[in-house]
């Protein structure tokens, strides 16, 4: 490790926190306060700056999302690989709790008799057992829809849907939709616009608005 500075972890995750603020001021990118937090997690977990203005938050979107995580809310995802990088001390803390049904057998079923992909059926799934979750898309833009369907429906009201799907077909579209009902209905969203997203940044997104709830920002209150 010689010549090798800030090998801590927590010290590393300082680090890169202050270059990516740094960054961002001389880009001349001022980002609300309320948003700061979510936004520089994604960048941080990505190193790419477009998330700064490609994140799109509804009025108080984040800070719905951390009351309902503080109140020990609970978050679904649409794929495992998301699940793994939501932080379960945090979650453990705030006596929340994180699923994906993905892989949930009568999910498998019910997408077969529907007709329909997995995702669609999850997000039906999880609408059912969880309505006021925290719902994390980072891969299926069919997903999103599903939930704008059951939203404009009357199904459910989560208390904030995250729509970073990543890709070429439908995904911009996805987006576009989701900050549309989201707006009309008055249900919080945070999305990064156009195509660009991913597991790594919904589960980026999932961890920011849960160190905000359980005052972990910063690393040492994690234990680093």
């Amino acid at each position: 490790m010689s010549g090798t500075k800030h090998s801590l972890p927590g010290d590393i995750e300082r680090t890169s926190l202050a270059i990516i603020a740094a960054e961002l001021e001389e880009r001349g990118i001022a980002i609300p306060p309320e948003n700061q937090a979510v936004v520089r997690r994604v960048i941080h977990a990505t190193a790419d700056f477009d998330y700064a203005e490609q994140l799109r938050f509804t009025p108080g979107a984040a800070e719905r999302g951390v009351q309902a995580l503080r109140a020990g809310g609970v978050i679904v995802t649409d794929t495992n690989m998301a699940l793994a990088g939501v932080s379960k001390p945090a979650l453990a803390k705030l006596k929340g709790a994180a699923f994906c049904y993905m892989a949930d057998p009568a999910v498998a079923a019910a997408a077969k008799a529907a007709g329909t992909t997995r995702a669609v059926a999850a997000m039906g799934h999880a609408a059912a057992l969880h309505p006021g979750a925290v719902f994390a898309v980072g891969n299926a833009p069919t997903a999103l829809f599903a939930l704008c369907d059951a939203m404009e429906a009357g199904q459910f009201r989560p208390a904030l849907v995250i729509g970073v799907p990543v890709g070429f077909v439908n995904v911009v579209e996805s987006k576009e939709r989701l900050m549309a009902v989201c707006g009309r209905l008055g249900v919080p969203a945070i999305a990064a616009m156009g195509r660009k997203g991913g597991s790594s940044v919904a589960a980026a997104i999932c961890n920011a608005l849960l160190y905000t709830a359980a005052g972990q920002l910063d690393p040492a209150a994690r234990g680093w």
